[in-house]
């Protein structure tokens, strides 16, 4: 089998999206746009990635790291150019090159592999992805002859009025035989309306050595959307949001109203989940069979456990065990982990700490560096008081304790297993196992205030 060799073209600025964010790192689906298209690339079983850098070169490099190697373009000069920088890594060897966008971010791994293989059944030195666009404006259009072989890629700025109504489009991914991509390219001219090094005149160099050029139709065009504005960005956040919706339905997923929920790329969900409407799901988030999330629910870079309820709460970076429920309005903070049967209840804030299984904190409480342990439940309006302005400082409370309403746990302290703190309390010393502390004011009476008070 043939060598496969990809080059990402991610240089150019995007003057068109008006940020200072550089074009290919715009998210789509929570993901920047061409680490979608390097992750797809990746399941080709490509020997090497090169990725042409420019504008925003190390965050681009940052972002992908080791999954790519870089050339730079220092001066952008037409995608012509673009690919050339690529020569000295991959120059000399034999073997099939994908060229492909990084603004791309829709392209589907299935259809780069229908184009490898149509390219190597043609026995072509360059096969042309293309799509038949409703509206082909911007697109540059690919010209066949009488007998229906490509003849010429034109661009939009230099065809002709009559040439525009053609509406096969030119996708800008391309497979080529690598030898002969190199060297076609150092005959390309920059003889055109915009003065730059286009890649498609490698089409034309190649007809006319006699070459075979293959273009190989996709039936998607969405598929081929490459975003250079916001609205681009946002069709395409719609349409790889339904896609990802659609998958996860299919799989076994409920999800009430799709229009409303957001899933990224990389959220794994189990079947008979219900997702219901105005969630939102982020990065590489795990959910496990038979939950119900939401509505409005916010889940971030974390783990959810089987048959869990989150209910019109907010989760990130955490850690959420089995049959647990979370909300309605609660807030489980980065870095904090639950157990199994746990119960958070509404307006509860968790941060950076660890509850065991069967532990309650059912309504209006804060746990905030802490390790609670199993079968404790944690009264209304109870907080671990763990900043003294300037650092943070743990509560440890064991197994088996009872904190009752409105207490204030100041740390460092340590809860016995088995203790029973007293409503109202404050407690900031120890409590031994199996003991009552209780931290709070005698209560006086002082008879007949008030009407005194009055007279």
């Amino acid at each position: 089998m043939t060598n496969i060799f990809a080059i990402v073209l991610a240089a150019g600025q995007g003057t068109r999206m008006k940020s200072k964010l550089y074009k290919v790192l715009h998210p789509v689906c929570g993901k920047p746009m061409v680490q979608h298209v390097v992750d797809h690339v990746d399941t080709l079983n490509v020997e090497r990635i090169v990725t042409v850098v420019g504008h925003g070169a190390e965050m681009v490099k940052e972002q992908l790291g080791a999954q790519s190697e870089y050339v730079l373009q220092a001066e952008q000069l037409g995608t012509a150019h673009a690919v050339q920088q690529a020569e000295p890594i991959l120059g000399m060897l034999e073997g099939t090159t994908l060229v492909v966008c990084g603004d791309t971010p829709l392209i589907r791994p299935e259809t780069m592999q229908a184009l490898f293989e149509y390219h190597t059944a043609q026995n072509a030195k360059a096969t042309i992805l293309t799509a038949v666009a409703e509206d082909p404006t911007g697109y540059g259009r690919i010209l066949r002859d009488a007998s229906g072989n490509v003849a010429q890629i034109v661009e939009q700025k230099d065809a002709t009025p009559e040439q525009q109504k053609v509406t096969e489009i030119n996708t800008g991914t391309y497979c080529f035989d690598n030898k002969a991509l190199f060297e076609a390219l150092k005959l390309v001219k920059n003889d055109n309306a915009q003065g730059e090094y286009y890649l498609p005149d490698v089409i034309e160099i190649l007809q006319k050595q006699g070459e075979t050029v293959a273009a190989y139709v996709t039936d998607s065009f969405d598929e081929t959307l490459g975003v250079n504005d916001r609205f681009a960005l946002s069709q395409a956040e719609e349409l790889m949001r339904a896609r990802i919706n659609e998958r996860h339905m299919r799989n076994g997923v409920t999800i009430i109203n799709p229009a409303s929920t957001h899933i990224s790329a990389d959220a794994e969900i189990g079947a008979d989940t219900i997702i219901q409407p105005g969630c939102i799901i982020e990065g590489k988030t795990i959910i496990g069979a038979d939950c119900v999330i939401g509505p409005n629910s916010h889940i971030v870079n974390s783990t959810i456990g089987q048959a869990t309820t989150i209910h019109s709460s907010v989760v990130l970076n955490s850690t959420v065990g089995d049959e647990t429920a979370v909300g309605p309005f609660a807030h489980l903070r980065p870095q904090s982990s639950l157990g199994n049967h746990v119960k958070i209840g509404n307006f509860v804030e968790v941060k950076k700490s660890q509850l065991g299984n069967h532990t309650k904190v059912s309504h209006l409480s804060y746990i905030g560096d802490a390790e609670v342990g199993d079968n404790c439940n944690i009264g209304c309006g109870s907080i671990t008081v763990n900043y003294d302005g300037k650092n943070k400082f743990k509560t440890i409370i064991e197994n088996d304790v009872f904190v009752g309403c409105n207490s204030n746990l100041v740390a460092p302290v340590t809860l016995g297993e088995g203790s029973f703190i007293a409503a109202g309390s404050t407690v900031t010393s120890d409590v031994p196992a199996d003991a009552l502390a209780i931290g709070r004011a005698k209560q006086e009476n002082k008879l007949n205030y008030v009407s005194n008070k009055l007279k």
